[in-house]
């Protein structure tokens, strides 16, 4: 299977941020949710430049095996994260999106991913489950 837009979204990541394996799987519309995001995650490619250490699991937890799971540690507390013994400190600190608008939703579109203030992001007015009765 082909991966390319998870590793694109996963380039955008700015240093000292981090995404959820759930927020990749919703920014892209993957189906399979987290778990199929953490598949291609471990199809990561070396040498590519992706930064594959800022996807961790919910809540912060660092959810990779030995000796990986070191290396992770180190290389997010390199970029100034603060770490317990296996989850990121005041995870909703780091979480991308997080701290410039608690609002912010991460939106994919086929050409690029991009941050997009929920201000921006059209409201659908009338519900998907709702019928008119003729």
């Amino acid at each position: 299977m082909n991966w390319n837009s998870v590793y694109a979204l996963v380039k955008k990541i700015p240093q000292g941020r981090v995404m959820t394996y759930g927020q990749v799987a919703k920014a892209l519309r993957i189906s399979g949710g987290a778990r199929t995001a953490g598949r291609a995650m471990a199809a990561c490619p070396s040498g590519k430049g992706v930064p594959w250490h800022r996807v961790v699991g919910a809540g912060g937890k660092l959810l990779i095996r030995e000796p990986y799971a070191s290396l992770q540690r180190k290389l997010l507390e390199s970029e100034g994260l603060e770490l317990a013994e296996k989850s990121i400190l005041n995870f909703k600190k780091y979480v991308l999106g997080q701290k410039e608008n608690p609002r912010a939703r991460i939106v994919a579109t086929s050409s690029d991913t991009q941050i997009k203030s929920s201000r921006e992001i059209p409201i659908q007015t009338r519900s998907l489950y709702s019928r008119r009765r003729v």
